[in-house]
């Protein structure tokens, strides 16, 4: 994809001037040189150009606001006064993977105070002897080399103010509101299936507190009956009490059998 194509597309709809990070990774440089960008991105503090073929920076605008500047895997040899003109601001530099020979091709970075992070990894520079030492004697400005400073101790991962992390950070913390937004409502949803499981079984408990109210009322009809059966009994005449009584358990009224043998 061309650089030009590719500037419109990482716009997204929006203003030059509303830009603060710019991606042209890959992309396709005309001739070598940058195309399409201009100072209308006056607020631009990360630019990123990582294997797009450039050749000279020569085109790059004023961009007083640049801090980081990643042209890593191109084939710039020079011309690296252009920074000192257009990025005064800049503080970190990748030019790892590029055609810088000499130590004396950096020494335009002298009028850049601020840098203070330079990577020159794969360049034939640093094969030169004392490489190192001598970066650090004609930049005394800068902090770090290829990720160590002049003591050999490693930079930390990463510039939160030169990186943009806030950006990320915000990204971030908006996944982490969505993921608790989601987690709550993942609770609620157990809070209201442990509320259904306890009104079953409050359901349960009282249609077995009426399955016992129903037995001891049957129980009490019963009591009832067996005993307006007695009040009756005693009503009638002592004959006829005993007479139902025998009925009752299945004999005869001696009475009765008299009778019958008579006959």
């Amino acid at each position: 994809m061309e650089m030009k194509k590719r500037l419109t597309l990482e716009l997204r709809n929006k203003k030059p001037g509303e830009v603060k990070e710019l991606v042209l990774d890959n992309c396709r440089s005309d001739d070598g040189k940058i195309v399409g960008l201009s100072s209308d991105f006056e607020n631009l503090e990360f630019l990123s150009m990582i294997n797009v073929n450039l050749l000279s920076i020569s085109n790059l605008p004023k961009l007083n606001k640049l801090r980081k500047l990643e042209l890593s895997d191109n084939r710039i040899s020079g011309g690296l006064e252009v920074l000192a003109e257009r990025t005064p601001n800049l503080t970190h530099l990748n030019l790892s993977g590029n055609k810088i020979k000499d130590i004396n091709t950096l020494e335009p970075l002298k009028k850049l105070p601020n840098l203070h992070s330079l990577d020159l990894f794969n360049c034939e520079v640093t094969m030169l002897i004392n490489y190192r030492e001598s970066v650090f004697t004609l930049l005394p400005q800068l902090t770090y080399l290829d990720g160590f400073d002049a003591d050999e101790q490693e930079a930390p991962d990463s510039d939160p103010e030169a990186d943009g992390d806030g950006l990320e950070d915000e990204y971030e913390n908006g996944e982490e509101g969505e993921e608790e937004e989601d987690d709550d409502e993942e609770d609620d949803l157990d809070e209201e299936v442990i509320d259904e499981e306890d009104d079953e079984d409050d359901d349960l408990e009282g249609e077995e507190e009426e399955d016992g109210v129903d037995d001891e009322e049957e129980d009490e009809e019963e009591d009832g009956e067996d005993e307006e059966d007695d009040e009756a009994d005693d009503d009638l005449p002592r004959g006829e009490k005993r007479k139902r009584n025998l009925e009752d358990e299945g004999e005869e009224d001696p009475e009765d059998e008299e009778d019958d043998e008579d006959d």
